[in-house]
């Protein structure tokens, strides 16, 4: 892909975070954005600060935890701008609560979050990608989705779930024009922590010291486009951390020792 000129994307999560990251990066290069989140005011927020123009853009708010109505959103976004070119499954919702105190409506919670969103949304866009020949599907995973760790079991079993389905999905549609980008971020300093769920349901309302310090936003955000734009299939974005994917990988019984030393927060 060349440029993001004039290419309509649909951004979720858009209202902070990398979501909004990235709508400022789509806006630098003229793209068409359609921003979806839950809070229509932040969006405009966004919007407004993007200095979109109004045929540029499309306000299109809802709530992940719901996307049984994904057909009637994609529909909505075809009669604004008539195609489109790129989705970012980009919305999403951490943990922050051990397994035995993680009650089942809250595990559900985070799959319906984390998973069936960026599946139920995928599938309402598809046919209109298929019959065009050409369209890229973006899943914002994380390393998460690459390794277990602590108070984190839903999430990072969510986040297991989209490799699996999206790496399959990819098998499927490539040939018929469509790509699919997995996106794996290790440590970005966003509210992800403070708005990840807690056992009871409730946020956890705490900045981890870990993101503090972390990749911007807008780092992040300048990777993914890149990655779009250099037709990879999965990037992972961050710093040192993601050296543990490797070991992993490579030395699993070294990855074991330092998995255990490290901090939940």
């Amino acid at each position: 892909m060349s440029s993001l000129q004039n290419k309509v994307i649909w951004i979720t999560g858009a209202s902070s975070g990398i979501g909004e990251a990235l709508v400022y990066e789509c806006a630098k290069h003229n793209a068409k954005i359609i921003l979806s989140a839950r809070r229509e005011s932040e969006l405009i927020r966004v919007s407004k600060t993007a200095n979109l123009n109004a045929s540029d853009f499309f306000i299109l708010p809802f709530d992940l935890s719901d996307t049984t109505n994904a057909k009637e959103l994609t529909q909505q976004v075809i009669s604004k701008f008539g195609r489109i070119d790129i989705l970012i499954n980009n919305g999403g919702q951490s943990q922050r609560a051990e397994a035995i105190e993680t009650s089942t409506e809250t595990e559900r919670t985070l799959f319906e979050i984390n998973y069936f969103s960026a599946v139920n949304l995928s599938k309402a866009v598809l046919p209109f990608m298929l019959k065009n020949k050409s369209g890229k599907i973006v899943v914002i995973s994380s390393i998460a989705g690459k390794f277990g760790f602590y108070l984190r079991s839903s999430y990072s079993a969510a986040k297991h779930a989209l490799h699996g389905y999206f790496e399959s999905l990819r098998l499927e549609v490539e040939k018929k024009g469509v790509s699919v980008l997995l996106v794996c971020p290790g440590k970005v300093k966003t509210n992800v922590s403070l708005n990840a769920i807690s056992s009871s349901g409730d946020s956890h309302n705490k900045m981890d010291e870990s993101h503090e310090h972390a990749m911007s936003a807008q780092e992040c955000a300048q990777q993914i486009i890149t990655g779009i734009l250099n037709e990879k299939e999965e990037i992972l974005i961050g710093g040192k951390e993601l050296l543990a994917v490797k070991i992993k990988r490579f030395l699993p019984k070294l990855f074991g020792k330092i998995i255990r030393k490290q901090s939940p927060y």
